[in-house]
């Protein structure tokens, strides 16, 4: 199993510069990956291919770009070039987004999500594999009059899913390589998570998925201030019915609960779970929420546990 972080800080839009300086520290205590949320601001893929290409053998993958307001074309635009620019180092995580912010960001209807997140799939993988697609949808269309493939971008890019409900799951297994679990605790996991996308892929003649969890966690002393922090920095995904469902499998009641806050000890026993649970790579999220020695102390432990 390997282990990764979030280089997206909790608490401000970091420069590029520090997000590269962090990239290398991340890579020199032993991490294996590097991921990049997708908002408003910067455009994850090109600093994924930026921090990729500034820091050889760091895996750097998005988690996720909504799949409203986007285009397939455009994606496989920006993925591959960023595979090309790393040197096949890069890893597409894709997801359905929010009501909220597609309806107010883009002024889009959020309506029939799961077959857009289907007809984008369909889309995009021969774009990824050939350059090529010809594909006419109810939601979209995307066709190659030339070329679309990317010098370099060898081996095709990756594409993983922010699936956690029944419907997304059966696509993702289908349709993509695997999926990115947030808040998904090992018990939500090992009963529904994995199971459906695993019984999706198999149904479909694919190889078993990755099952890539993003998981908040902190090494820390202070386990009840961090644990307040990470509270009020996931209250707004309690709100969220996906969300909300996840939590309550995972035998929660708030998102902060399934949070890894601890000492080491603790804290790499929390990650065994999720390795039992099902989990073939665990991504750590909000390590800045205790400060940046805490964050430098678990960056230490998941480096350690890295290399095994």
């Amino acid at each position: 199993m390997t282990l990764g972080v979030t280089l997206s800080s909790t608490s401000r839009q970091l420069p590029i510069d520090e997000t590269v300086r962090l990239a290398r520290e991340a890579a020199d205590a032993g991490l294996h990956s590097a991921w990049f949320g997708q908002s408003f601001a910067y455009d994850s893929p090109s600093l994924a291919a930026i921090v990729g290409r500034e820091v050889p053998g760091l895996q750097v993958g998005t988690s996720a770009i909504p799949v409203f307001g986007r285009h397939p074309l455009l994606v496989s635009s920006q993925a591959q070039t960023a595979q090309a620019a790393t040197g096949g180092r890069y890893h597409l995580g894709l997801a359905l987004g929010t009501r909220h912010l597609t309806e107010t960001g883009f002024g889009l209807p959020y309506e029939r999500p799961i077959k857009l997140l289907r007809e984008f799939l369909t889309a995009l993988r021969p774009l990824l594999e050939t350059g090529e697609a010809d594909f006419h949808g109810e939601l979209l269309t995307a066709t190659t009059p030339y070329s679309a493939a990317v010098p370099g971008a060898r081996p095709p890019v990756p594409v993983l899913v922010a699936a956690m409900g029944p419907q997304a799951l059966r696509v993702s297994g289908e349709l993509a390589d695997g999926i990115l679990p947030f808040l998904a605790g090992p018990r939500a996991l090992a009963e529904h998570v994995v199971p459906a996308v695993t019984a999706a892929a198999e149904a479909a003649g694919r190889p078993a998925p990755r099952i890539v969890a993003l998981v908040p966690g902190v090494v820390t002393a202070d386990v009840e201030g961090v644990r307040e922090k990470a509270a009020e920095a996931h209250a707004l995904y309690e709100r969220i019915p996906s969300y909300q469902r996840v939590i309550e499998l995972s035998g929660a009641e708030r998102a902060a609960e399934l949070a890894l806050i601890g000492d080491e000890e603790a804290v790499a026993e929390g990650v065994r779970r999720y390795r039992e649970a099902g989990a073939t790579e665990v991504v750590f999220t909000a390590t800045d929420l205790g400060g940046e020695d805490d964050r430098r102390r678990t960056w230490k432990l998941l480096g350690e546990l890295a290399r095994g």
